[in-house]
């Protein structure tokens, strides 16, 4: 009996230390910083109070009062109901697209996946140049358009649709990756025995593919959430937030309100409160859609 107890301690010990150099990178690097931003959440710590004063939940009260955050934050709202559905479903489209058995799938399926390999800051220059007025070639197609010479980046309506847009051309190829490999994982017979009964290539899709990648969606869509609230980069190099705070960003509006603003109790704030925000929203997908998926 104690002898069947060593061995059970040793392997469990064993495992442990194998996980143990990532659980120490995780909790420096992760867990501690959340720890340390939730605390100083509860502190007002700014230029005017340069030593913590706690006031509680005063700064969570605050935010909902300031309208620039509320602006931000219905910014974010639109940016992930743009970004999240548009880059899942060209995803989709091209895993499927990919997925044939064509001429040149190889070269497809780089050319789908190349725009995930180049940097964000990279991205961002390339688009800038293209939604550059009077130069640009979305630019200009804008402005012929529209009859006029059109600022995609410089209009308030237009600049978040703009950073949308690049934002699935950035993203799509990421997510096909997903896609692509669930349909690679899909018994070629069940197309067979559905072809044999006289079912389209729609009720195909409809009945078979959609439902048996129904977990990859899941996981993507809670990816691509988590992304639409944490890819910022590209703001720092085309708007800066601008004009107006119209292209603003939580993340990229703690930023400022951190190293700009030097208000460091606000910013732990409305980082807790957009961690809480995406911890919910993962949870309401996951256990809200995992009813409906049948992994087996």
């Amino acid at each position: 009996m104690r002898t069947g107890w060593n061995e059970r301690v040793g392997r469990n010990a064993f495992g442990w230390g194998l996980v143990l150099p990532s659980l120490l990178f995780l909790g420096l690097f992760t867990y501690y910083p959340m720890f340390r931003a939730a605390r100083l959440s509860l502190f007002e710590l700014n230029l005017a109070t340069p030593k913590p004063r706690f006031v509680g939940f005063g700064n969570f009260a605050a935010l909902l009062k300031d309208p620039v955050f509320l602006k931000v934050f219905v910014n974010n709202v639109w940016y992930a109901a743009g970004t999240v559905p548009l880059a899942m479903a060209l995803a989709f489209a091209m895993a499927l697209f990919a997925d044939k058995a064509i001429k040149g799938r190889t070269f497809a399926r780089v050319a789908f996946f190349y725009p995930n390999m180049i940097p964000m800051i990279a991205v961002a220059n390339i688009w800038l140049f293209l939604y550059t007025p009077h130069f640009g070639l979305l630019a200009r197609l804008a402005s012929w358009v529209s009859g006029q010479n059109t600022s995609l980046l410089g209009g308030p309506h237009t600049v978040l649709g703009a950073m949308i847009a690049m934002a699935v051309w950035k993203e799509a190829g990421y997510f096909m990756i997903f896609y692509l490999a669930a349909l690679q994982q899909i018994p070629k017979d069940l197309y067979e025995a559905a072809s044999a009964d006289g079912a389209s290539a729609w009720t195909a899709l409809g009945r078979i593919t959609i439902p048996l990648t129904m977990p990859t969606t899941l996981f993507v869509a809670v990816i691509a959430m988590t992304n639409a609230f944490k890819l910022v980069d590209h703001l720092w190099i085309m708007t800066k937030g601008g004009p107006n705070h119209a292209s603003s960003l939580l993340l990229y509006h703690i930023y400022e309100t951190s190293f700009q603003f030097f208000d460091q109790g606000m910013a732990a704030a409305m980082t807790v409160a957009m961690v809480a925000l995406l911890l919910l929203i993962s949870a309401l997908q996951v256990f809200g859609w995992d009813r409906s998926i049948h992994y087996e």
